[in-house]
């Protein structure tokens, strides 16, 4: 469903990733672990099209993305959970949801956004609260029923249990579990292994823009 060549990407002229190879196969979840600055957000953004690469080759369930802009991500049924959420504080949970169909222009398929909410009950209870509302754990649901909302095929979750309370981390790991049964395929990034360690197919490691592929692991 994924896969990178060596992956090159750069930021403000300073060499990030150094070749970084990563597959992703259809219906898995794969880790990708690294520590603070090894290049784990610059990755993600690489393949949703955010940072464009300086070489190397991005394919999506077959399909060359390399040079294709970022909003062409969506469209091809791939889900992004940045770490640091980028919610819009004044709409509301439901309107932050649908934000990538409407920068889409896509009608609004309700049976998707009721999953969603089966999914999640909790973001389908404050659905009309405003964003700056919620807690840090809260928002870090709404951002991942956001991906969930256009993510039919591929999910990429950056720092998901980053910052926020042991309760949530649990209910998350709970819910990226159950997508598990959905075929979904899920690339998520950790600073450690220890919330995904029961989640994840495959494990790589990247340290200093390199990635290292790891022994697989069965969830």
């Amino acid at each position: 469903m994924l896969e990178t060549r060596a992956l090159r990407s750069s930021i403000a002229g300073t060499q990030i990733l150094r070749g970084a190879d990563l597959i992703v196969e259809q219906g898995t979840t794969v880790g990708l672990v690294g520590r603070n600055g090894a290049g784990k957000t610059t990755f993600m953004r690489s393949v949703m099209g955010i940072l464009p690469p300086d070489g190397g080759e991005i394919h999506v369930d077959g399909t060359d993305v390399t040079r294709e802009p970022a909003h062409t991500r969506a469209a091809m049924g791939i889900g992004y959970m940045p770490e640091d959420r980028r919610l819009i504080p004044e709409f509301t949970v439901e309107q932050n949801i649908l934000l990538p169909l409407n920068a889409l222009g896509e009608e609004i398929e309700r049976a998707r956004l009721d999953w969603v909410y089966d999914l999640m009950p909790e973001i389908g209870r404050f659905a009309d609260r405003k964003a700056m509302s919620l807690s840090g754990g809260q928002q870090k649901l709404v951002a991942l029923g956001r991906a969930l909302i256009v993510g039919r095929k591929l999910l990429l979750l950056d720092e998901p249990f980053e910052g926020v309370a042991p309760a949530l981390a649990q209910r998350l790991i709970e819910v990226i579990g159950k997508l598990r049964g959905e075929g979904l395929s899920v690339l998520l990034s950790e600073s450690d292994h220890v919330h995904s360690a029961d989640l994840v197919d495959g494990l790589y490691v990247i340290e200093r823009g390199e990635i290292e592929k790891k022994t697989a692991t069965a969830a």
